[in-house]
């Protein structure tokens, strides 16, 4: 379905799907949706986001490393200042 359609906010925030859009989806009550804000552009989709699901993944990783917040920050100083040295011989 590549139409564009245009829905009205109802009282209380309340979006009504078209019928058609519902039934090619397959979205009945209740199903979950996922609205992305990109800038004021929404993006509503019938997949869950896999964006929490990647964060907490790369969060475990991490830990199991033993790596923390800190030895991130202080990994991003020493990198920032050899690359501002290496651009400093450059010039």
């Amino acid at each position: 379905m590549n139409d564009t359609l245009t829905i009205q906010l109802a009282a209380r925030g309340v979006l009504t799907l078209p019928k058609p859009l519902r039934e090619a989806y397959g979205l009945k009550p209740g199903a979950q949706l996922t609205l992305l804000d990109l800038g004021g552009v929404f993006v509503l989709s019938p997949r869950n986001s896999q964006i929490d699901t990647l964060a907490e993944r790369i969060t475990r990783d991490l830990v199991e490393r033993g790596e923390t917040l800190e030895s991130m920050l202080r990994v991003l100083r020493e990198e920032r200042e050899r690359y501002a040295d290496a651009a400093g011989r450059l010039s």
